[in-house]
């Protein structure tokens, strides 16, 4: 079967993945946030949150990124602006991940939890990709 076959199909699990990422990075920006102004011990839920992201966001994350190099080698935007956009973006939200999961492996061990601030950028990031994505503006 030729990529262009599984156009759709790698689309559809890029699109799920990539949900799932979102929702992951959001839960432990949203965590993260509260587990600050709480000043209550979050060494155990923190544990907890830490487990499902190595189970379940980190792996949506590297599957979207996958699926993604697919899916603009099968489409040929490579040379598209908004790609390069889109994957600047894309390289931030990985990156914005591994410094929350980073935090989140220091709460579990028992530090202190810090402000952490980045969710209208995160949103704001995600609503990026997904116009950018639909729209295909430049």
């Amino acid at each position: 079967m030729s990529l262009a076959a599984l156009y759709p199909w790698l689309k559809a699990l890029h699109v799920a993945s990539a949900l799932i990422f979102a929702a992951g990075v959001m839960t432990v920006a949203v965590f993260l946030w509260a587990a600050a102004r709480s000043g209550q011990d979050v060494a155990r839920i923190s544990a907890a949150l830490r487990a499902w992201d190595r189970a379940v966001t980190t792996p949506a994350m590297l599957l979207v990124l996958v699926l993604g190099f697919l899916l603009a080698r099968s489409g040929g935007w490579f040379g598209a602006p908004w790609l390069h956009v889109k994957l600047a973006l894309a390289l931030l939200l990985a990156a914005a991940h591994g410094m929350q999961s980073a935090r989140l492996r220091r709460l579990a061990g028992g530090a202190a939890a810090r402000p952490w601030r980045a969710s209208p950028l995160l949103l704001a990031g995600f609503a990026g990709i997904a116009m950018l994505a639909v729209l295909k503006p430049f």
